[in-house]
């Protein structure tokens, strides 16, 4: 599982807005609202945003495995 909580403290932390963040980043707002779900968005989305917040990928993207025990359902 993909998770954008790390993006959203980074928005916090430099008092942005998500608006803004899709202004500045030049992203499109279906994309921004993919990533609020934690949908799957394009890597060039990603790189506009690292672009935009000087960071790297892992400021903003954190992979979650599974749980192993679901295996068995």
């Amino acid at each position: 599982m993909i998770s954008y909580n790390k993006l959203w403290k980074l928005l916090i932390d430099k008092s942005l807005s998500k608006t803004e963040l899709t202004r500045l980043a030049g992203i499109s707002t279906n994309a921004m609202a993919k990533l609020g779900r934690n949908e799957d968005v394009r890597v060039k989305t990603l790189e506009k945003l690292c672009t935009s917040l000087d960071c790297k990928l892992d400021d903003i993207v954190e992979f979650i495995p599974e749980e192993k025990s679901k295996k068995g359902d």
